[in-house]
């Protein structure tokens, strides 16, 4: 069994990316420190860089309260709806007074004091860096990358995926998972020569990052064949009186020709990354539900690796599918039809 799960995590590991770690902010140390060091070996003088370099600060801070002013003449018309009728709330979430105030204060004195020139000279400079600022923010040369979007989106887990993994792991995998080894220990005593291989006693959660969901799998590999249902799982649940919770044992055919059955479902969110990528009004490409489809696989492994509950109860089984560019077509992707980990 270890062989083969060491065999398929590889590609695995492959289709899906782990978590950013710091190297920008590393590169950034790095390209200022031989920044530093060529202004060193230029043999600069220190005032006029020094003041060059305030100069352009001062610029930046100025650029960071325009686009805050923009901003706010928006906010201003929301006021109640949106910041609980406080203008100051308002104003706080365009600027981020707390981190640029005090830097433009600062800066901005010292340019004052580093300044060669009269006071219409200042005045010019300041207007001049107002003027470059608001042009870069017409022609819309201040928006962050899609790489500085995903980060920014995956460190304050507000992607379409976290919520989806969330609301699958809280409404239904740790209601169901739990139960799945008693259903299948109760199964294997009134049928035991069928479930012959305990490391199969666990929830195999096919997740497709095409999100292409089939309904019926005998349809998709004539090697996958129904066999049966476990045992119900009834609850009352969200108001529903005697809710059903149940799942589909299959017997599976591998690639030696060996039966293998196992419990085998779809992560039934994909089918939402996949209704929402085929809605205009939802504006999430084919690339965006791809993407989210990988961060739903990582947070939902996150997520079943810290809860004591449902260990030992699972496997998630990921692969490209047809339209994320494997090929896959009306096969099983791979490793379904040797779900039995030999």
């Amino acid at each position: 069994m270890s062989q083969e799960l060491r065999r398929q995590s590889r590609p695995t590991a492959l289709l899906i990316p782990t978590a950013r770690g710091g190297r920008a902010r590393r590169a950034m140390y790095l390209l200022l420190a031989l920044s530093t060091a060529a202004l060193y070996l230029a043999g600069e003088s220190l005032t006029p860089a020094a003041r060059s370099l305030v100069s352009h600060f001062v610029a930046l801070q100025i650029g960071v309260l325009l686009k805050g002013i923009c901003y706010l003449a928006e906010e201003i018309f929301h006021l109640q709806s949106r910041h609980h009728g406080s203008f100051w709330r308002a104003l706080s979430a365009c600027v981020p007074l707390h981190r640029h105030l005090p830097s433009l204060l600062v800066s901005g004195s010292a340019y004052v004091a580093l300044f060669d020139g009269d006071r219409w000279q200042l005045g010019l400079h300041l207007i001049l860096a107002s003027l470059g600022h608001l042009l870069t923010f017409v022609l819309g040369l201040n928006k962050p990358s899609a790489v500085e979007m995903s980060e920014m989106f995956e460190k304050s887990k507000q992607n379409v995926a976290h919520g989806l993994a969330w609301s699958y792991y809280v409404g239904y995998l740790k209601i169901v998972l739990p139960r799945v080894k008693k259903s299948m220990e109760e199964f294997s005593r009134a049928n035991p020569n069928v479930l012959t291989c305990r490391e199969t006693w666990k929830l195999h959660i096919l997740i497709p990052l095409s999100c292409d969901v089939y309904d019926d799998l005998e349809k998709v590999d004539s090697n996958i064949q129904y066999l049966t249902d476990l045992a119900e799982t009834t609850l009352s649940r969200a108001g529903t009186k005697k809710r059903v919770y149940k799942h589909s044992l299959y017997a599976i055919r591998d690639e030696d020709n060996k039966l293998w059955h196992c419990a085998v479902e779809y992560a039934t969110p994909l089918q939402s990354l996949h209704a929402m990528s085929q809605d205009d009004c939802a504006a999430f490409s084919r690339e965006d539900r791809v993407e989210q489809a990988k961060l739903f696989y990582r947070t939902l492994e996150e997520i079943l690796r810290g809860s004591r509950e449902c260990v030992g109860t699972y496997r998630l089984v990921a692969y490209e599918g047809e339209q994320a560019g494997d090929g896959w077509g009306p096969h099983a992707p791979p490793g379904l039809s040797d779900l039995g980990v030999r």
